[in-house]
This record gives C-alpha cells, structure tokens and sequence, in this order.
C-alpha cells in the first residue's frame, strides 16, 4: 500500500504566509490555532506588564516582547511565544526582522487547542535551543511552573498555585503574584 508522504514546511514556506497568520512552524509542519481568548491576552498583558515594570525599576536594559512575534530557532522551527524577554547582553545578536534564537526567558500561557504544543513539542524545541528559562501559566488549574535549564535538560524549578507567587530564574528579584495573573 502506498501512503502519500507528508510535506515539509521549512522557514522558506512558512514566510511566504500572510502577515498575522495564524500559523507557527513547529517540528517542519504549519500549525494553525486560533487567536487567543480575551483571558489569556489579559493574562498575557499582565505578565508583560509585570516584567516591564520590573526591568524599568531594575534598570534592566533587556527587552520583554508579547505574541505574536516569530522566533526563529532553525529551518523547520518558527515559534511564537506569548511573552519573550531576552536580555540586553543578547539583545543585539537576536533581535533582527524576528527575534533568531533562543529568548532568555519564555512563557506560555496554556489554552485547550495549544496545551499539547506548549506541554511537548514547543518544550523540547525551547529545551534543545537553550531558552535559560521556560514558565508555563496553566489558567484552568490556576497554576504556573518554572523550568530552568541545567546540562541541557529542563529540570523544574518551582510550581506555585493562584494565592502562591512564582520567582523568577532567569530575573531574580522578579516574582509574579499569581493572585494578579489571574484575577
């Protein structure tokens, strides 16, 4: 029995995409979702703007930047995070037309059609291009977890429930009041 093989999208493919497609190139296959819900951008907003005000308080040259963004990881891998932050040492190496390699800090914030991604895929992608830290918001079980990389490998740093607050790796003196994520 002969199966038809399927295609492979490369970076090449998936530029010539309209502009705010909604679309992210993981693992070489276009992945479509939809736009997000008004509660995830408001979760969204208030964790970029968490750590706005903190790199302006800290004085912190880096730069956060929320979804959509295209970071580029290699021929078959164009993500889009929902918030970023990449600091001022790196900022020039990685910050072009796109962000091109790995952010500092990535978060994601979970949604019944992305879960799979975020929890897998996008995970061992951010694990494999070296993102220092990864934090994953879960706003059905009000919860969040934070991943700091060590020998290459995610190993979990903290998980903190809604009356909990999560502290930064990557950020120290950054810490997110759950109860304010999520309200």
């Amino acid at each position: 029995m002969l199966t038809a093989e399927k295609k492979k999208y490369t970076v090449d493919d998936y530029l010539l995409l309209e502009e705010g497609a909604p679309f992210q190139l993981i693992n070489y296959d276009l992945v479509m979702s939809p736009s997000p819900t008004p509660a995830h951008q408001a979760i969204s907003l208030r964790i970029s703007s968490l750590i706005l005000h903190f790199l302006d308080k800290t004085n912190n040259l880096g730069v956060v930047l929320p979804a959509p963004l295209d970071v580029k990881f290699d021929d078959g891998n164009v993500l889009q995070p929902d918030v970023l932050y990449i600091s001022a040492e790196r900022k020039q190496e990685l910050v072009k037309d796109r962000i091109e390699g790995a952010p500092d800090l990535v978060i994601e914030i979970l949604s019944p059609s992305n879960a799979y991604y975020d929890l897998r895929q996008k995970k061992d992608i951010y694990e494999k291009y070296g993102v220092k830290e990864y934090i994953i918001i879960d706003p059905i079980a009000f919860s969040a977890e934070s991943y700091i990389l060590q020998n290459n490998t995610f190993q979990l740093h903290q998980k903190a429930k809604k009356n909990e607050q999560l502290e930064s790796f990557i950020l120290p003196g950054l810490s997110f009041e759950l109860e304010k994520v999520f309200a």
